[in-house]
């Protein structure tokens, strides 16, 4: 089998420190804030020179958490129940040959810092704090973007949020709507569905435990980690 080797260049830093709760898809919940990093080889700004041209980037990365020997070319994908199987190139699934994953955020601002260099602040991205990113290319809607040519259900599944405001309020102000949207898109497993469950998410440094209900998610703890 032929291999390549190829480089990390970069690192995601965001505010899931675990998978769970991370959205499916990259641009569902706007509100997420994350920076990329670049490795110390790759921190030359001429390399990013002309990209704030640029409103949104499509970032390559790896499924670093996902990585196993062997491949299987048929998937679970959980919005179909965990039951039914499809092809690995026909779904999002991390458990793809290579580990590769493909995601368009919204480039908000390039900084230049101290300690790091230049960085990106994106938003909406879909990455665990630490992923490893390969590659970064601009978006470019004329020749990305076919509106007719995939099938988009995510909204199928979305949940109606109960946030009491006194739990709400013990996180930071800019967290809030993010948080909101994480919950929304019904972070739990598709196997898992009992009310009396409590579920645990891990996002921006609280642990946020809530039970679902039908429809209805219910905020019922908020504790600084």
């Amino acid at each position: 089998m032929d291999t390549v080797d190829i480089q990390v260049i970069a690192r995601m830093h965001s505010d899931f420190a675990t998978k769970f709760g991370i959205p499916r898809q990259s641009g569902l919940v706007e509100a997420l804030r994350s920076t990329i990093v670049f490795e110390p080889e790759f921190r030359n700004s001429d390399a990013l020179r002309g990209i704030e041209d640029f409103s949104h980037l499509w970032i390559i990365w790896q499924f670093s958490e996902a990585a196993r020997k062997g491949w299987s070319p048929t998937v679970r994908p959980p919005r179909l129940g965990g039951n039914t199987r499809m092809g690995v190139f026909a779904t999002r699934s991390p458990f793809r040959p290579n580990n590769l994953g493909l995601s368009s955020v919204r480039l908000l601002g390039v900084e230049q810092t101290r300690e790091f260099g230049t960085v990106l602040h994106v938003g909406g991205a879909d990455l665990m704090d630490g992923t490893p990113i390969f590659d970064i290319k601009p978006y470019i809607p004329y020749g990305d973007c076919h509106p007719d040519g995939f099938t988009d259900t995510a909204r199928d599944f979305l949940l109606n949020v109960s946030f009491p405001p006194a739990l709400l309020s013990l996180l930071p102000e800019d967290k809030r709507d993010a948080a909101i949207g994480v919950l929304s898109h019904d972070p739990r497993p598709s196997y898992q569905r009992s009310p009396e469950r409590v579920y645990g998410l891990s996002f921006a440094g609280y642990d946020i435990r809530f039970t679902v209900e039908e429809n209805i998610l219910t905020v019922k703890e908020v504790l600084k980690k």
